[in-house]
């Protein structure tokens, strides 16, 4: 930062600090949530594809092991669908629901405080803004009907610099919270699709199959012997 910027920043007066430490709060949040999401949203349509050939071949445990593996809430919903699939409907449905219920807060914590951190910041502006209008009029009283220039100055430049340095917060914010809010909901309906496609599959083909996992019971036989 250069001379003049800091300057700048200093002649916003206190509420200038506060809307930095809110500004670097909210950009560490930002970025530990954007690699977060980032890590747990996957594939859902691949693998759960992957599972399914898994499945088809009466490898349970290999198909839990590969949900175990891979992060996200889409595996530990399928997971909780594997580790109930030779319960009835109901049950499995409770359980692929109660996974859901626990992923799900987790995908969303930390994006209330983002967003209080974009709303909150124009109410610190507007505070600042007011501390720099009233050092304005005290020192137009102070100087009495011959009030330089330069003696009002020191007032607007906090009430502009805390105005603009709120909005440089705020604006962010907000654009931050929505876009984490949009890769939320992308992975919820990952959640939600993926749940549904391993109970139907669970339920319907995978208890269809053969014990052997669809291999054909003559295959490796040997002929009958001529006479």
């Amino acid at each position: 930062m250069t001379g003049l910027d800091f300057s700048l920043f200093t002649k916003g007066g206190p509420m200038m600090w506060v809307l930095l430490a809110m500004g670097l709060a909210g950009t560490l949040l930002f970025i530990e949530r954007l690699l977060y999401l980032h890590r747990g949203q996957i594939r859902s349509t691949a693998f759960v594809g992957g599972i399914k050939n898994i499945l088809a071949k009466r490898r349970l445990m290999e198909a839990l092991t590969v949900c175990e593996e891979t992060p996200g809430p889409v595996a530990a919903v399928v997971k909780s669908a594997l580790l109930h699939a030779d319960r009835d409907e109901q049950t499995m449905r409770l359980a692929v629901q109660e996974a859901a219920l626990i992923e799900i807060p987790v995908l969303e914590r930390r994006l209330g405080s983002i967003a209080a951190i974009s709303q909150v910041a124009p109410l610190v502006g507007l505070l600042g803004t007011l501390l720099g209008m009233i050092t304005t009029f005290h020192a137009f009283m102070q100087g009495g009907s011959y009030a330089t220039a330069n003696a009002l100055a020191s007032g607007m430049w906090q009430a502009l610099l805390s105005t603009a340095g709120s909005l440089f917060v705020a604006i962010p914010g907000h654009l931050a919270y929505h876009f984490l809010n949009g890769r939320v909901r992308a992975i919820v309906r990952d959640v939600e699709w993926a749940g549904n496609e391993i109970m139907k599959y669970l339920l319907g083909e995978y208890r269809a199959l053969p014990p052997n996992g669809g291999a054909d019971p003559g295959a490796g036989a040997k002929p009958p012997a001529k006479p």
